[in-house]
C-alpha cells in the first residue's frame, strides 16, 4: 500500500477552468484516509496560493499552499544551489517571476545570467530576439518544463515546449529543463513530504513527464485518460504505468 500521493493538476484535477469527473471525491478521499498528498504540477504561471484559490473557485477546499510544488519554485530552488544572487531574463508570468524573486535573484535584461523560459500568453517575437541574443551571449538556457501542449475545456493550447522549441531552432542549444520529467522535481516532493519515493505514488496524464518522470524516481505510477494520454497512445512508449485509471475518482489507494 502507497503512504503518500503525489498528483499533477492539469488534465488530472481539472482541464482550464472546469473540474474533472472524480477530483473532489479524489481530495476528499487523501483527506479521509489522512495519506499525505502533494499536488505537482508543471504550471508556473501561478504561485500556490493562486492554485489553491483555483481549486477553492472549482469546490475543493481544505487545502494549503504547502500542498503545492510548481515548476517555478523546482526551478528557482535549483537555480539557487548553482548560483546566488543571479541576474535572469525571464519569459513567463507572474509566478516565476515571483519565485525567482523569491530565492534572491534580479529580472534583468543586462548581461544576464540566466534565460529562463514558461509558458507565456504574451510571448512575442521581441522576446525571443533578446532570448537569442543573451544565450548566444553566454546566458544558462534553463525551461521550466518541456511541454508542448495543456489541455482546456475543448481541446489543447501550446504551452512552454513550443516556446523553448524556437529559442532551440534559433540558438542550436537546449534547454535543462528543470519540471518534470526531470526525476530532481519528484525527488523534492518525495523530500517535502519526509517520504521515500517509493512509498508514493506519481497520479498523472502525460506519459511523457508524470509517468516517465515517477518512474524514474522509484515511485509507483498511476495513469489517468482525462488529460492528454489516450489508451490508444500507450503502445507509443517504452515503458508503462502501474496503474490506469479513466480519472482519479476511479483510484482506491489502499489497494495500490
Amino acid at each position: 500500500m502507497v503512504k503518500c500521493v503525489i498528483s499533477d493538476m492539469d488534465g488530472v484535477i481539472y482541464r482550464g477552468k472546469q473540474l474533472i469527473p472524480g477530483a473532489n471525491e479524489f481530495v476528499q478521499k487523501l483527506h479521509a484516509d489522512k495519506t499525505p498528498f502533494l499536488f505537482l504540477t508543471n504550471n508556473a504561471e501561478q504561485t500556490p496560493l493562486d492554485l489553491k484559490l483555483k481549486l477553492e473557485s472549482l469546490g475543493i477546499h481544505d487545502l494549503t499552499e504547502d500542498n503545492f510544488i510548481t515548476s517555478a519554485m523546482a526551478t528557482a530552488m535549483f537555480l539557487r544551489q548553482q548560483k546566488e544572487r543571479a541576474k535572469v531574463y525571464v519569459i513567463g508570468g507572474g509566478g516565476l517571476i515571483n519565485e525567482l524573486y523569491n530565492v534572491g535573484f534580479s529580472i534583468s535584461e543586462s548581461n544576464p545570467d540566466y534565460v529562463v523560459v514558461a509558458k507565456s500568453s504574451t510571448f512575442s517575437f521581441e522576446q525571443l530576439k533578446k532570448a537569442v541574443r543573451f544565450i548566444d551571449h553566454g546566458a544558462k538556457f534553463i525551461g521550466t518544463n518541456p511541454d508542448m501542449i495543456d489541455p482546456i475545456e475543448g481541446g489543447n493550447e501550446p504551452a512552454a515546449g513550443t516556446i523553448l522549441a524556437a529559442i532551440s531552432a534559433a540558438t542550436g542549444k537546449k534547454p535543462y529543463i528543470v519540471g518534470k520529467p526531470n526525476a530532481l522535481m519528484m525527488m523534492l516532493a518525495s523530500r517535502k513530504l519526509g517520504m521515500h519515493p517509493e512509498d508514493c505514488v506519481m497520479v498523472g496524464d502525460r506519459m511523457d513527464t508524470d509517468i516517465v518522470g515517477g518512474m524514474e524516481a522509484g515511485m509507483k505510477t498511476a495513469l489517468v485518460l482525462s488529460g492528454v494520454t489516450t489508451t490508444a497512445m500507450l503502445n507509443d512508449f517504452p515503458y508503462k504505468p502501474d496503474y490506469v485509471f479513466n480519472h482519479v475518482g476511479e483510484i482506491d489507494f489502499k489497494s495500490l
